[in-house]
């Protein structure tokens, strides 16, 4: 699925890069890596903040890098793109598609994930795009306001757009969560703004 989303990027003109992020929990299908890192507790924020960085880091040294760069995730990544946004300066767009605990409660802080991303809101630099499904319970519409509330609050550049009859990872086309007017409908959106914040 993420290598058919890196191809599409690539298809719009981008320098697109996936890294695995799971690369060190060991072999096997997608999904049984993921679900072992889960059992695990996930992996560490600090951990994909450096392997983010190190991605970010091997296209700045391509000859045809315009010195702008994305970042797009879906659900853990769509919150890690929102801490990577709060953790540095390093990336002009970030798209969030239904961001999983980027609001957490105290109960929800682990070692792996020490603070919530919401509490650094204040922090977060460049451009935001959120995608969300009001049939999705994580994030819930009541996150996503709280979400949307603080960064109005730090007068942040950010754009929402929430979809009706669609949950959590309605853009998964191989899923039976699959809602196909709200995904054609969000890759317009996404790439209307990645257009307009990178390309110019």
């Amino acid at each position: 699925l993420y290598k058919e989303f890196t191809r599409k990027f690539a298809h719009h003109g981008y320098i697109a890069i996936c890294p695995d992020l799971y690369f060190r929990e060991g072999n096997g299908s997608p999904d049984d890596v993921a679900a072992e890192v889960r059992s695990k507790g996930g992996v560490s924020d600090e951990q994909v903040i450096k392997d983010i960085l190190g991605a970010a880091n091997y296209i700045d040294k391509l000859d045809i890098f315009n010195g702008k760069t994305g970042l797009f995730g879906t659900c853990s990544g769509g919150r890690h793109g929102f801490l990577l946004g709060c953790s540095t300066d390093r990336f002009d767009a970030i798209v969030e598609c239904w961001g999983g605990n980027v609001i957490m409660d105290e109960s929800s802080i682990t070692e792996k994930q020490p603070v919530s991303p919401s509490s650094l809101t204040a922090n977060f630099s460049g451009s935001l795009l959120g995608i969300f499904g009001n049939e999705d319970t994580s994030p819930n519409p009541k996150q996503v306001d709280e979400h949307e509330k603080l960064l109005k609050a730090e007068n942040k550049d950010y754009v929402f757009h929430r979809y009706d009859g669609a949950g959590h990872g309605f853009n998964y086309y191989d899923r039976p969560i699959y809602r196909q007017e709200q995904s054609v409908d969000s890759w317009v959106k996404i790439f209307d703004f990645l257009d307009n914040k990178l390309r110019s």
